[in-house]
């Protein structure tokens, strides 16, 4: 028998991200809480440039996004040259395991840490070690136990997808100093807009700070441009120098670009989600303790439904999608007993109230 291509073991190591669902099949109408997109959709101006651009899709985009880096720049203060973009934060995640990992070195993560840092380091060819959390919260000490000669990368995000926790930045800080200087800290600040507790940085201080930290972000949650995939990182030179070298030429496409810059521009939109999230989330998460659901706090647009075992979660989610509603069940993540809902509008809020009032009051 002829020998087929083979792919490298580490191929084999990795199962496939299994995104939000979005679909019922003989639903009339859904509502999908599942990915953590924003309440809103897209911010009008957004659209708008999007139209706009249809006629020159022809033209390959500026391989730099110089003008969207320009325009991250002048909102948050940063230097333009010390940014990069990327199909999403995704693809920078995995330029960096490339870039940092590899065969013969570790990278760490949180226990219940966002599922592409497993994939892309184990990708990579590192091997991808899960640290335990306090409470579903990062434990510092324990992250910094881990940290081997082997030890090249280290991935936190904060606010934590998928529990909600944040990490003060007495505790980042103490992270970074407990971190030998040649290991990367990498920051995953995708729902950094939500969270309003004052001891709190994104991560712009620790890059400033050394040569040894990154601080990712996106276009997906806010801005509500999930689908257009637009992701950037601020990061020190020598790691900017890094990701322009491996990148794709012109791997932000040309609608994103135009789309990003707009929404970056949309007056009051983030005050506004931001405000309607912290509202929201509340009056969701009282509705459910009220319910008796426990409800772990969160400091993004979704938070976790605990039911305490794996078949009360499941049940659930199967009465929730018997009412059209989509949210995520948490078993790829390690925590079956838990559903993550995404704080929607307030008809949809009250939608998964109703839902999980039923269900408790017939579980």
């Amino acid at each position: 028998m002829n020998a087929v291509p083979q792919p490298r073991d580490h191929v084999l190591l990795i199962d496939a991200y299994k995104a939000g669902e979005s679909k019922i099949q003989g639903a009339n109408r859904i509502v999908k809480l599942s990915s953590n997109e924003g309440a809103f959709g897209p911010p009008p101006s957004a659209i708008a440039a999007f139209t706009e651009v249809a006629a020159n899709i022809h033209r390959y985009p500026d391989g730099g996004s110089g003008e969207l880096r320009r325009a991250i720049g002048a909102r948050f203060g940063l230097d333009a040259e010390r940014i990069v973009c990327g199909t999403g934060s995704d693809e920078l995640i995995g330029h960096l395991c490339h870039i940092y990992g590899g065969p013969g070195t570790d990278i760490l993560m949180s226990m219940h840490g966002f599922t592409m840092y497993q994939i892309a380091g184990t990708y990579a060819g590192s091997r991808v070690i899960k640290v335990p959390e306090q409470n579903l919260t990062l434990d510092v000490d324990a992250m910094l136990a881990a940290v081997t000669p082997e030890t090249t990368m280290v991935f936190i995000a904060n606010p934590n997808n998928p529990t909600g926790s944040l990490a003060p930045q007495a505790e980042m800080e103490r992270l970074r100093a407990g971190l030998p200087s040649n290991v990367l800290l990498v920051l995953d600040s995708a729902y950094c807009e939500y969270v309003s507790r004052e001891d709190y940085d994104a991560g712009v201080k620790l890059v400033d700070a050394g040569e040894n930290t990154v601080m990712l972000r996106t276009f997906s949650k806010v801005f509500g441009l999930g689908g257009m995939r637009v992701g950037w990182c601020y990061a020190p030179e020598a790691v900017i120098d890094a990701l322009n070298r491996v990148r794709g030429v012109f791997n932000v496409n040309l609608a994103a670009q135009a789309a990003a810059v707009a929404a970056l521009a949309e007056p009051g939109w983030v005050e506004a989600s931001v405000e309607h999230n912290h509202r929201a989330r509340a009056w969701l998460m009282d509705a459910l303790t009220r319910a008796g659901i426990v409800c772990w706090p969160s400091e993004a647009n979704f938070f976790l439904a605990d039911f305490a075992t794996a078949e009360r979660a499941e049940a659930a989610n199967t009465h929730l999608k018997s009412r059209g509603v989509i949210i995520r069940a948490m078993g790829s993540y390690g925590l079956p007993h838990t559903l993550r809902i995404t704080v929607g509008t307030d008809e949809e809020c009250q939608i998964v109230a109703s839902a999980l009032a039923d269900f408790m009051a017939h579980a």
